[in-house]
Parts: structure tokens; sequence; C-alpha cells
């Protein structure tokens, strides 16, 4: 009969990115005859009961910003081994604070995979969305405008990635740096303005990557219509990479994961861990921009803000 505390023990070291071989030998060290593969994986079960109540708990009040941001893991289906995106959602309430808010697990590029996810963040009680952050996946865009009516922002991190695959090298530094132009403007106006000038400037030179800026300029600038205390936060998905890399390098101890349960007892443990520490720290936004946003809304509803279409 295996105690309560090396239970726990145990399900801690496997969540915390040890293998089953290493959970064993760190048994037989504590002077116990080892543990099947079986048995820790029985044991780790019960992890499903706290993971399910985390991933499926009520959400209340209102969440302005929600970040949406994609792992992929490999997981066996039918015989086969694939790729799986684990979407992790991260928002922040109006009291400034941010929590995990959902976990799913599918093919990232289908519409209708987004729209049940976010439907189901809905149900849960996910109200007050203005804007989403998160790469820029087939569908989403989409499914964002018809489920939830907000905005979208695209990471700037990635677009700058996707832009610069247009251009030599060589000349990485120079168009980043051009680009970046746009982005320290003090106001959404100010960064439109550049952001046009930049790209006609580079549009000679390199016609893909103007006409690349011509069509991600709405969604890459979005957050500039937002409170300028939020924005450094709000323009990537950045504040959910130091998450990815720790929830990547506990799966890779794993490899590959025997089935989609699997993937979401270990992930959402990860989460839950996560989202424990972040209820113990400051608030994540200052909630003086959340009275300036709610200001922003109302007067929204009677003259609706819009960027201009560029002129011909």
């Amino acid at each position: 009969m295996v105690g309560k505390a090396l239970v726990a023990v145990i399900q801690e070291a496997w969540i915390g990115g040890v293998s089953t071989r290493r959970v064993d030998e760190l048994v037989q060290a504590m002077g116990m005859t080892g543990i099947s593969k079986s048995s820790v994986s029985k044991l780790c079960k019960d992890i499903d009961e706290r993971v399910h109540a985390f991933l499926k708990r009520p959400l209340t009040g209102e969440w302005p910003y929600l970040w949406l941001d994609a792992t992929y893991l490999k997981v066996r289906q039918g015989g086969r081994i694939i790729s799986v995106a684990a979407i992790i959602a991260m928002a922040v309430n109006t009291e400034g604070r941010r929590e995990i808010v959902g976990l799913h697990i599918g093919p990232s590029e289908a519409e209708v995979f987004w729209s049940d996810f976010l439907k189901d963040l809905l149900r849960r009680g996910l109200t007050g969305v203005k804007l989403v952050i998160s790469d820029a996946h087939e569908g989403l865009k989409a499914a964002i405008t018809r489920v939830l009516g907000a905005t979208w922002q695209r990471c700037r991190v990635h677009f700058m990635r996707n832009a610069l695959a247009y251009v030599p090298k060589g000349q990485h530094t120079m168009v980043a740096a051009a680009i970046r132009q746009a982005f320290i403007q003090p106001d959404q106006d100010g960064a439109i303005q550049t952001w046009r000038h930049v790209a006609d400037q580079l549009r000679a030179r390199w016609p893909k990557l103007g006409a690349c800026m011509d069509d991600a300029e709405t969604d890459v600038l979005a957050y500039t219509s937002f409170p300028t205390q939020h924005r450094v936060k709000l323009h990537s998905t950045n504040p959910l990479e130091r998450l990815n890399k720790e929830v990547k390098r506990r799966a890779d101890v794993v490899g590959i994961f025997p089935n989609e349960d699997s993937i979401i007892r270990l992930v959402g443990a990860v989460l839950l861990e996560q989202n424990d520490e972040w209820q113990l720290q400051h608030r994540y936004m200052q909630i003086e921009g959340m009275a300036e946003l709610n200001q922003t809304m109302i007067e929204e509803e009677i003259q609706p803000l819009h960027i201009t279409s560029k002129a011909a």
C-alpha cells in the first residue's frame, strides 16, 4: 500500500517534469520498492480531479483582455504520432488581475475549433472581452468577431518575423528598426501615419513587404486604441511566453503523449500551479487604466472608433 505522503511526492515530481524512470529511482531512494509505470500513471490520475475543477471553474466579473497562445505537442492517435496544439487562454479582469481561464487541445487552424473554445469560455462566464491578443491562426479572427464581438490584436513579435521573411537577412536589423518607429509613437494617429510612411519607403525595394504591412496595419496596431498604461502588455503574446516555455520543458520529459487526456492532465496541472502563484502577486495591470478603458467604451457607443482606410 502506497502511503499518502509518497503519493503526493510521486504526483508532484511527475507534474514537475520528472520522468517515470526517475520517479521510480526517487521511490527506491526513499527506501521503498520500485513502482511500475502503470502504477505511477494510476496515481497521477488523481490529479485529474484538481485539474478538471480548475479548468471548468465558473468565471465571474468582466475580462477586457484575453491572450491566446499555442504550444505544439506530440500525441499517439489511431496508431500514428501527430502534432496537436495546446491552446492556453489567459485573461485580465477589471481589477487588473490575470488568470489562466482555459486550455483546449486540437488543430489550431480550424475556425470551428476556435469557435468551440471561445463559446466554452462564454458558457463558463467570460464576459466583457474587448481585445484578444494572439498569433495569426487561420479562422481565429473570424471566430473572435463572431463569438466575442471583440477586436483582434495580431502578435507584434510574430508579425515582425513574418515581415522580415520578405527581405534579405542582412537587411533585417534596418527594416525591423524602421517598422518599430510606428510602435514608439505616443498615440494611435501617430502610429498609423508612421506605419504608412515606413511601408511606402520599404515598398520601393520590397513590394511584397509593403503589401504585407498594408494588410496587417489594422491588426498589428489595434492595441494603440487602448489605455496607454496597458499597451506595453497588449501588443504581443509575450505575457504567455515564459509559461509556454515551462509547459514545453515539462512536456519534453514525456516526449510522446499516449492520448489527449494525458496532455490535459500534465499541462493543466502546470497551469493550475502557475495560476496559484499569480494570485499571490500584485495586480498585473494598473486599475486606473481600467477606468480609462470603460470611459472609452462609453464614448465608442456614441461615436465608434475606427482606423481610416489608406488613401488611394
